[in-house]
Parts: C-alpha cells; sequence; structure tokens
C-alpha cells in the first residue's frame, strides 16, 4: 500500500451521459484514511459518483482532484451485473487481474504475485475454488472473489458498489469484517450501500445523494430522518 496519504476531491462536479446530467454539482472531500457510505433512493447518482471518481466518466462540469499517484492508488469493486461472467476465466485469473498494476501485461507472473493471489482467495475462503470458472460461482461466491481481486490490488483507497448486493447474510457479515479489517489498515473506504442500519453500525461518515448533494458529514447527521426525507422528495421531483 502507498505511504502518502491519498485524497479525493470534487468541486461542482457534474456527470452523466450524452449531454444529460446524473448527478449535479457534486462538491466535498474525500480525506485520507475515511470511512464513508454512498447512500440515496435507486438512481440517485451513486455508481455514477463511483464511476466519476474512476475515470469512467469524465466530469461535464466541474472537476475531481486525486492526490497522491491518482487513479493508480485507487482499487474499485464494480457491481457484480456489470460483469460478463460468461468469459471464459478461473476463479484466480480474476483474482490475478489485481495484480495488473504491479506486473503489466506482458511480464511473466511471478511466483510471489501467484502466493498474493492464493492468500487472498484463503482470506476470503475461496482457497478450494482457484480452478473453478466464474460462471459456476453462486452470487455470494463471485463477492468474495471480487474482494480478492481488490486485495492483491493492495490499494490505498477503495471504492465499493454495493458489495453486498444478493448475497447472504454470512457471506455480508464476513465481508463487512473483512472491510472494516481494511479500513483498520489505515484505508480509505468508500462504499455505495442500501442497508441504512449497516451503515448506521459501521460508517462513521455518509454521503446522501438524490441527483445532488442532500447532505455530506457524520451519519447521524447526514442520514437525520429530515434529510431522508428531503432526499425522497427530490428524487419524486425529479419524475414529475
Amino acid at each position: 500500500m502507498s505511504a502518502a496519504p491519498v485524497t479525493i476531491e470534487l468541486s461542482e462536479a457534474s456527470f452523466g451521459w450524452h449531454g444529460h446530467p446524473a448527478l449535479k454539482a457534486v462538491s466535498g472531500r474525500f480525506a485520507a484514511g475515511g470511512m464513508t457510505a454512498v447512500v440515496g433512493p435507486n438512481g440517485a447518482g451513486k455508481s455514477t459518483l463511483i464511476k466519476g471518481i474512476m475515470g469512467v466518466l469524465r466530469p461535464m462540469t466541474g472537476s475531481v482532484r486525486i492526490s497522491g499517484a491518482g487513479r493508480s492508488e485507487l482499487a474499485w469493486l464494480p457491481q457484480a451485473a456489470e460483469l460478463d461472467r460468461a468469459f471464459p476465466v478461473t476463479v484466480l485469473d480474476l483474482v490475478a487481474m489485481g495484480a495488473w498494476r504491479r506486473v503489466g501485461a506482458w511480464r511473466r507472473f511471478p511466483g510471489d504475485e501467484l502466493d498474493r493471489c492464493m492468500h487472498a482467495l484463503e482470506t476470503v475462503g475461496l482457497a478450494d475454488a482457484a480452478g473453478r470458472g466464474v460462471d459456476t460461482l453462486s452470487g455470494g461466491q463471485m463477492q468474495r472473489t471480487l474482494f480478492a481481486r481488490m486485495l492483491v490490488q493492495d490499494a490505498p483507497v477503495l471504492l465499493l458498489d454495493e458489495p453486498f448486493a444478493a448475497v447472504d447474510s454470512h457471506t455480508a457479515d464476513d465481508l463487512m469484517a473483512l472491510l472494516c479489517g481494511l479500513h483498520g489498515q489505515g484505508r480509505t473506504v468508500i462504499a455505495v450501500l442500501h442497508d441504512l442500519d449497516l451503515v448506521r453500525g459501521h460508517f462513521p461518515e455518509s454521503l446522501l445523494l438524490s441527483g445532488s448533494v442532500v447532505s455530506w458529514g457524520d451519519t447521524a447527521t447526514a442520514l437525520s430522518d429530515a434529510n431522508l426525507k428531503m432526499a425522497r422528495q427530490w428524487h419524486a421531483r425529479a419524475y414529475e
């Protein structure tokens, strides 16, 4: 993990597709070492924000500034539904993609990186599944595999888009404990989540979106009843 702290700062940043903004005028800062939940109604712009930070979407207006070495310091766990699981790769192949930044496209995959991949699979409880095709995995196993890939990346900033969607409670508890452990090592965690009880129990800070920023700060304040009501009202108006 990089020794230099990495911060992410947005200034009036708007993101969208084909000239239509899905998320408008976001300004704020994710401090190094923070643990922030991104919440809001469906269609509020949560995944759009993550893609904007990762550079998948360029700002339509405003800017995103990443200190340190830039986006090479970010690890992204996308929604599992966005991945093509029909592509013929094994669990180990997918996890090994986390070493891309260190190994490169054409170099021989060294033994220490293979050890790192197997250790990551052991950590998430999938060491015995290394040779299986990803198309054979359950939803929970796929999420564990994606977490293992993220471990191999060894990045100081982790961005996760609905990491506990469509998994059983046991898997969610295991992965949440793993995420808390990574945060305890000093990593920055930014996660899109829907379970407000889980957010209140584990995330000190929250960003509430509804097409733009409703609130951003300590979770108890950001997710107050008044702010959640405001988010629902803004969302309803957007579809009138």
